[in-house]
């Protein structure tokens, strides 16, 4: 096993003279296509006039706007103004009159309160980090990295931190005083967040075109300059080529923040528990990047720290607003409709419906878009951008097939770029026409000049219509929309064709630019709009430039290295951005902002290092010592929380063999580390493995935010007091009793008052080292309690010391307890003289008088069972009258229940065997057919059956021959169960790949099922009739083996075959040889009595079975335990067992019906939930957590072979339908690929945030679509499982009235762990008869009372299940769970 790493990790030492990589002016900075030019970019004042592509040189003037949009009505004389960019503080925006941009209904934020009337930060006040007292300790103090350093690693800028939080950043009390807002993001990232960094935004300036009609038209009315400037979606609007559409970016310096939807808002802090940044600290900087913080007279912080809050500003309310046009929100409702009709939420055919939809249904939708907004917790600068790209009015999938279309069919001079400029240049004209030339005349498709400039194909017809042109086929032309401004419909299609005149403009003049070397020798028309690169102007704007952020600094080896990419993106930063200092920023920015993660930031902090070294590059020593610095501080990575779990005992092979999970209790840690530091005064290392230890318990605290154990650490961070130490300091021997120890002690204290503290270590210490109450108490009170006798009930059962791993072996020997009647005949069989045994002598005549387990036993097994019920009825008697808490099992007892003699014989090297001396691995009389599922099937509701493990049965037996004699004492047959021959299921193949089995007995009872010449299995009568052959095994796939946990006798079983081992030497060992009776239905062994009912078995040749012999097999069998598999939610105890009773199986080559009924019931009925399942993509064995339900009471009355056949008919019916529904919902919940609902949306979600990976082609229709299919795949789910409800309803209706075979609960065994192989294993019994409605919990030396409800309750999400369950018969008194020697009835009998 690998040994645990030590949490101090240190870096190796890398030489001080590392030079950080300076860029230098020959240095190419990467990518540079996406950062652009190193020096800052022309203003367009400054930008020379445009030749040949009809743009004119603006004018540079004053602009008291600030926004993000180069937007501006441009004339033709004199030459319009361009805006250039800067960040301006509170200076409104230009007046837009309500014709032209609406009136702003915005109230104005400063009369509406501002921030002082709500608490949306959350924590104290106002803000979001505290009131102003709050800042003025958080901030004012100044607190740098001065504050936290060691002194020899460089400062970064940075304030804001706070000593306290940082020192004690995992408690939720600290966290919740100074209210963060959470993680955040450095600007760079936050530039990838604004946009797809491969795609370009575009800035787009438009002027009315110098164009009139050819002569006069009577009532028209062309564009005016106000719809011409609007045709833009939005001043702060900017245009993407890559999605033909545009994105709503504004940025602001300004103490006034947009206002909120609060409903959004709050949803998001009711989901998230985000919190707004500190306002008033916001205040106090105009910006991080440029300017001096006012109270140290220099710069802040390094950079900015945004934080995201998405869906939150209501674009209704900018200023000026933004709202969709009339046409838009057509699509939009369009979109709704279509998610409506997949919902079935309004009947298509009835017209009223969709108008009633149009009416309300949309008002309940949010009143505007919802923009994200990005907010630096540092000062005054935010941003809001639209999550998703404003889609222009052409589908870009149609004019990407236009222009592949254009290139493939080049039409001027074969000029693929001129024949594509020419047919955007087309629309363009056409639109021009329209609208300013008053051309209402319709467009002949088929002229040459038309196809010519355009073709005619579905592309260039559906960029007509989505322009609002309409083709007439009778007349072969294309007709334009009526846009007469008097009317609703005119106004709608003026204001869609002006969007789609100013959209296909700029792909014009952004082709010709991209494409000018394939366009020198063409002459291009005028255009009327201009476009300008956004991307260095937002970049400036939000600090994120390449000269206000390097680039270029980080090795090409680490810049695309896989294992680290979460890393970066968990800082808040990107690899391209990289420098030691911009790395240490983040780190404290995101420890500083969000302190609850600080140990996932030093993960991502310390990955980031490490793979510097992995990769063999130097890191920056600074770099270096930074790290060394915060591991001085305590900090701790992921990794190392696992490594000190495992230092406390946890993990699968560990001393605990528990998992460390979240919900493990904090006295449970605290037993732990107890046990360890114990552990580890006994290491020759103690003081470094105490040390290891108690920086283990911290971590795991810390990780918690636990102050309980947090303080128990403090409490125990002495002097490194040592065991041996503590002796020596108190100046007595090892060996000394805790009397005198105490009376040392207390001498010691008053000779030297001024050593107590040392003294009272030494103490602490040796009260851990010997776990004494005595000395803890006397630490605790002052007062020495005298010798403490654990306080524990009389009546009250005594509980078992573990030996190592046997947990479950310790709850196996309780229940035996419990029953009343194998617990006497223990008691009497345990007087035997076992050595009498010995030396007495068996006959093979007496040995083949009786069999156990369908086979003889020897005289060896009987000797050993004879000593393991001697072991048993001993520790029976210490649980009888112990006054200890807990009795201690001997080693033993623990041997011979947990080795099988088949295991003891191969360890001792024997290997002579002969038919009555062949020991196997010990079972009883087979139970039911067991249908083990194939190691390879996949887990499904339908396919109810599992390999075994530690939860139900191991296989055994991997190379048994494929046919034996019937009356062979050794049944080697197939790995599931000896006297079984096994046949393929189809129905699990109905749903997997895989192979289910069925069992087919060749004895144990009155009659056996035997091959005749046709493959058939007849009855036959072994009294009558000579045994004869069973056919061969049928071929099947090798059964995975489950690897065995380590144990102290060398091997461990699983609980099945412990279970079995322990019963079948019961049996054994309470044979009775001078008694001729012997045979298997024998129900006078207790172990038969109690445990033992019969099934009858009947196998159906299926209806499809064309062989001329059609067949029906029966048999009865005896049976010990019932087998349910779990696999699914929701599935109760009837769902479990109607599986096993009923299944398509493969016998002999076809599927056959596999029916099992219940012919008689055994006063104690055992139910084996099989949680083992397996994985088929990682091909392992793993536990399923499932829930299933079960009651108090169970009745088997549907099970048995008396049961009414109207009614197994119509049960039969109701269950097949309700298995395919389940497995239905099965196929579309679980697996692979599943749940497939959230595959969508995490498609969409990624189609949306990427476009350019959708499909060719590929358009907001996929989008809508894969939407459409989320939601349609949720309604069919819901509805299968409300008709899984309705069946499940309607069988247990069927059985409503049949309670004759009532069982009731009485006990419940507990598996601990996500594991199938190991974990803990405790134990419920009920308190019968004294008090049913009382339970006791068994868990190992610890015996408690607990209510019902612990017992019942749904274990859904945790990781403690039932694995098996008993139900006593309800006319049975076999159970009485306490059974306790009072001494009160010696008195009595005295008296």
């Amino acid at each position: 096993m690998n040994q645990p790493r030590k949490l101090p990790r240190p870096l190796p030492s890398t030489p001080r003279t590392s030079p950080e990589p300076v860029p230098s002016s020959s240095r190419t900075v990467s990518p540079s296509s996406f950062y652009g030019s190193k020096a800052p970019p022309k203003h367009p004042s400054q930008l020379a006039t445009g030749s040949g592509l009809g743009l004119t040189a603006s004018q540079p003037t004053a602009s008291s706007s600030f926004g993000s949009s180069h937007t501006r009505y441009r004339s033709i004389s004199p030459p319009s103004p361009f805006r250039e960019p800067e960040l301006v503080s509170e200076e409104p925006l230009p007046d837009f009159n309500q014709t032209s941009w609406g009136e702003s209904t915005r109230t104005p934020w400063e009369n509406s309160g501002g921030w002082a009337g709500l608490n949306l930060g959350g924590g104290n006040g106002a803000s979001g980090w505290g009131t102003t007292d709050t800042f003025d300790t958080a901030w004012s103090g100044a607190l740098g990295p001065a504050d936290f350093d060691s002194g020899f690693n460089k400062k970064v800028l940075i304030d804001g931190r706070t000593e306290d939080e940082e020192k004690d950043w995992w408690d939720p009390a600290v966290r919740a005083r100074h209210s963060r807002p959470g993680p955040g993001m450095l600007p760079p990232l936050l530039e990838e967040r604004l946009h797809n960094p491969e795609h370009t935004l575009y800035s787009v300036s438009v002027a009315p075109p110098d164009l009139k009609p050819d002569k006069d038209v009577a009532g028209f009315a062309p564009p005016s300059a106000d719809e011409v400037r609007t045709a833009v979606p939005h001043p702060n609007s900017y245009y993407c080529r890559r999605h033909n559409g545009w994105v709503l970016l504004l940025w602001r310096q300004s103490l006034v923040v947009p206002q909120l939807s609060m409903k959004s808002f709050v949803e998001l802090v009711q989901e998230r528990g985000v919190k707004l940044p500190d306002q008033e600290r916001r205040k106090m900087t105009g910006s991080c990047v440029g300017e001096e913080n006012p109270l140290s007279g220099g710069p802040a912080n390094k950079t900015h720290h945004f934080h995201h809050y998405p869906r939150v500003v209501n674009a209704q309310e900018l200023n000026p607003p933004f709202r969709r046009r009339d046409w838009e929100q057509l699509v939009q409702k369009k979109l709704l409709r279509r998610r409506m009709t997949v919902q079935g939420d309004f009947n298509i055919a009835d017209p009223a419906s969709v108008d009633k939809m149009d009416d309300e249904s949309l008002a309940n939708e949010p009143e505007g878009d919802l923009l994200d907004l990005y907010m630096c917790c540092q000062c005054s600068v935010y941003c809001v951008v639209s999550p998703e790209v404003i889609p222009g009015v052409i589908p870009l999938k149609w004019i990407d097939e236009f222009v592949r279309d254009r290139r493939e069919n080049p039409m001027l001079n074969g000029n693929a770029d001129a024949t594509v400029v020419g047919g955007l240049e087309t629309f363009v004209t056409v639109i021009e026409n329209k609208l300013w030339k008053a051309n209402d005349r319709g467009l002949p498709v088929m002229r040459p000049a038309f196809r010519k400039k355009l073709g005619w194909n579905n592309a260039v017809q559906r960029i007509f219509e989505a322009m609002g042109f309409v083709f007439n086929r009778e007349e072969e032309s294309i007709n334009p929309p009526v846009t007469n401004p008097n009317t609703p419909e005119g106004r709608s299609n003026r204001s869609r064709l002006l969007r789609a005149w100013v959209e296909l403009s700029v792909m014009l003049v952004d082709y010709r630019k991209r494409f000018a070397n394939g366009l020198k020798n063409y002459e291009p028309r005028g255009v009327w709009v201009k476009i300008e690169n956004t991307r260095e102007m937002y970049q400036n704007a939000i600090g994120a430039h390449v000269q206000q952020i390097p680039r270029g600094l980080l090795p090409d080896q680490l810049l695309h290295y896989p294992p680290i990419a979460k890393d970066w993106e968990g800082l808040g930063m990107t690899p391209t951005s990289y420098s030691w200092e911009l790395l240490q920023f983040a780190y404290l920015a995101q420890c500083r902002c969000d302190p609850a993660h600080t140990m996932e930031y030093f993960t991502y902090l310390c990955n980031i290092v490490y793979a510097f070294q992995t990769l063999g590059q130097l890191c920056p020593q600074e770099l270096q010592n930074f790290v060394i610095e915060e591991r001085s501080r305590g900090r701790f990575t992921q990794d190392e929380l696992q490594t000190a779990a495992t230092a406390l005992g946890f993990g699968q092979n560990n001393r605990l063999r528990v998992d460390f999970e979240a919900d493990t209790d904090d006295e449970f840690i605290k037993g732990a580390w107890r046990d360890a530091l114990r552990e580890a005064w006994k290491s020759p290392e103690s003081a470094s493995r105490r040390r290891e230890v108690q920086d283990a318990l911290m971590v795991v605290a810390q990780a918690r935010g636990s102050r309980k154990l947090m303080e128990l650490y403090s409490e125990e961070q002495g002097s490194g007091m040592t065991p041996e130490r503590a002796y020596s300091t108190l100046e007595v021997p090892a060996d000394v009793d805790e009397e005198m120890l105490i009376t040392v002690f207390l001498m010691r204290v008053e000779e030297r008052p001024h050593q107590m503290a040392t003294m009272r270590d030494a103490m602490n210490v040796i009260a851990e080292v010997r776990d004494s109450s005595r000395l803890k108490q006397f630490l605790e009170t002052g007062k020495d309690p005298g010798v403490i006798t654990p306080s524990v009930a009389q009546d009250m059962p005594r509980g078992l010391n573990q030996l190592g791993n046997t947990c479950y072996l310790n709850s196996l020997l309780q229940y035996f307890y419990t029953i009343k009647d194998l617990r006497e005949a223990v008691l009497a069989a345990g007087t035997t003289d076992v050595k009498s045994l010995e030396d007495g002598k068996l006959t093979e005549d007496d040995l083949k008088r009786h069999r156990v387990g369908g086979r003889l036993v020897t005289k060896r097994e009987i000797i050993r069972s004879k000593k393991f019920v001697h072991r048993l009825s001993e520790l029976f008697w210490e649980l009888e009258y112990s006054e200890a808490a807990a009795v201690t099992p001997s080693i033993e007892l623990a041997k011979l229940a947990l080795v099988t003699s088949k295991d003891e014989e191969e360890d001792n090297g024997e290997s002579v065997k002969t038919e009555s001396s062949n020991d196997t691995d010990a079972t009883l009389v087979e139970d039911a057919p067991v249908r083990y599922a194939d190691p390879e099937q996949a887990s499904s509701p339908s396919s109810r059956d599992s390999p075994s493990s530690v939860l139900g049965k191991r296989p055994r037996n991997e190379n048994a021959p494929e046919a034996m004699e019937m009356d062979s004492p050794v049944r080697e047959t197939e790995p599931v169960r000896d006297d079984y021959v096994m046949v393929k299921s189809p129905r699990a193949s109905a749903t997997t790949s895989g192979t289910s089995t069925v069992a087919i007995t060749p004895e144990a009872g009155p009659s056996s099922a035997v091959a005749d010449k046709d493959g058939d299995v007849e009855m036959v009568d072994e009294q009558s009739e000579e045994r004869k052959q069973p056919p061969p095994l049928p071929p099947r796939k090798s059964t995975a083996k489950i690897a065995d946990s380590g144990m102290m006798f060398g091997r461990q079983h699983d609980v099945s075959e412990c279970m079995d081992n322990c019963m079948f030497q019961i049996e054994t060992a309470l044979l009775k040889f001078d008694e001729l009776t012997g045979s298997e239905d024998d129900k006078t062994s207790v172990v038969k009595r109690l445990f033992y009912g019969k099934i009858r078995q009947r196998l159906t040749a299926s209806e499809d079975d064309r062989r001329p012999k059609a067949s029906v097999h029966e048999k009865e069998d005896l049976f010990s335990h019932l087998p349910v598999n779990v696999s699914d939610e929701g599935y109760d105890i009837y769902d479990g067992l109607s599986g096993y009773f009923d299944d398509i199986v493969e016998f002999d080559g076809k599927k056959a019906r596999m029916e099992v009924s219940l012919v008689d019931l055994p006063p104690l009925l055992q139910i084996q939930l099989q949680r083992v399942q397996f994985n088929r993509e990682t091909l392992q064995p793993y536990k399923s957590q499932a829930y299933v339900k079960f009651g108090e009471t169970v009745y088997m009355d549907r099970f048995m072979d008396s049961a009414d056949p109207q009614k197994k008919a119509r049960s039969k019916a109701i269950q097949f339908e309700l298995d395919a529904c389940r497995d239905q919902i099965h196929r579309l919940t679980q697996g692979k690929h599943v749940p497939y609902g959230a595959r969508l949306a995490e498609t969409h979600e990624f189609l949306t945030e990427h476009p350019t990976y959708l499909p060719e082609g590929g358009d907001d229709e996929l989008l809508s679509n894969l939407k459409r299919d989320e939601e349609q795949l949720q309604v069919q789910i819901d509805e299968l499982r409300a008709r899984a409800g309705e069946l499940k309803g309607a069988l247990e209706a069927v059985w409503a009235g049949d309670r004759e075979a009532a069982y009731e609960l009485t006990s419940v065994f507990i598996h601990r762990g996500t594991s199938p192989s190991w974990g803990h294993y405790f134990f419920y019994s009920r308190y019968l008869p004294d008090r049913p409605d009382e339970w006791f919990k068994y868990n190992d030396s610890s015996v408690s009372a607990v209510g019902k409800e612990e017992v019942l309750r749904d274990t859904t999400g945790d990781t403690a299940n039932p694995y098996l369950l008993v139900f006593m018969r309800k006319d049975a008194e076999v159970v009485h769970t306490v059974k306790r020697f009072d001494p009160a009835t010696l008195v009595e009998e005295g008296s």
